[in-house]
């Protein structure tokens, strides 16, 4: 504990089961071996990662406040009262880095608003390693989160995504819940144009890490199975 304000760290994790030195650097485990106070979207895959990558850290001293969907906002103004008490807090993401398609925006604006300083740790996302790696414009893209599950709704998205796509020549990312990216690949070959250019990238990181990026015509004949695999979707139509 310092006699000033703490820092809030932003603490990226693995996208998968892999070791974590593989894919962050050195300063993510020098944070974590000396912040005891943490906010996390769940607690045992949290004391399990913060095991895995600190060893000999004392479990039984982590302050651990959970951040999910069944957080009230109420609860969680007090998450950062351990800044103000001299205390660094760590907002540890579940998969990738924090508050980027995932919990934890609303705490690092509540950081700002209360003058505590922010540190963005460096470590995997999905979303950047996908456009990276896609071929697609990386000098102008949108991220859309989830898309509609209503078929006629996610119909009506995708033809959204696409004309964006072709009018600001801006490419369009998309994510899906992993049961769900069968069908959603389905849905977007059967609605695109056979021109328009799809990238998936599953797995991102992984030994099983598949990225391709093709015409909608060209998939037509690929076979991937993408079922419960992580996956990150990129259109983009010249």
């Amino acid at each position: 504990m310092s006699s000033d304000i703490g820092k809030l760290y932003l603490i990226p994790t693995t996208l998968g089961d892999n070791e974590p030195l593989e894919v962050l650097p050195i300063s993510v485990k020098k944070v974590i071996e000396r912040v005891d106070h943490f906010i996390v979207e769940n607690e045992k895959s949290a004391r399990r990662f913060i095991k895995k990558i600190t060893p000999k850290k004392a479990q039984p001293s982590l302050k651990i406040n959970v951040l999910d969907k069944f957080t009230s906002a109420l609860e969680s103004q007090n998450y950062l009262n351990a800044c103000e008490q001299g205390y660094d807090v760590g907002l540890l993401s579940e998969a990738g880095v924090p508050a980027i398609a995932d919990p934890g925006a609303n705490i690092v604006l509540q950081a700002h608003q209360k003058g505590i300083r922010v540190v963005p740790l460096v470590g995997p996302s999905s979303i950047v390693l996908a456009m990276m790696s896609s071929g697609l414009n990386g000098q102008n893209f949108a991220f859309n989160g989830y898309i509609p599950i209503d078929k006629i709704q996610r119909k009506k998205k995708i033809k959204e995504m696409e004309r964006l796509s072709q009018s600001l020549n801006q490419s369009q990312i998309f994510i899906e819940t992993p049961y769900r990216n069968d069908k959603l690949l389905a849905d977007l070959l059967a609605t695109l144009s056979p021109n328009t250019m799809l990238c998936v990238a599953a797995d991102i990181t992984l030994s099983v890490e598949y990225i391709k990026t093709m015409t909608v015509k060209a998939w037509k004949n690929e076979k991937e199975r993408l079922h419960k695999r992580p996956c990150i979707f990129i259109i983009h139509k010249l």
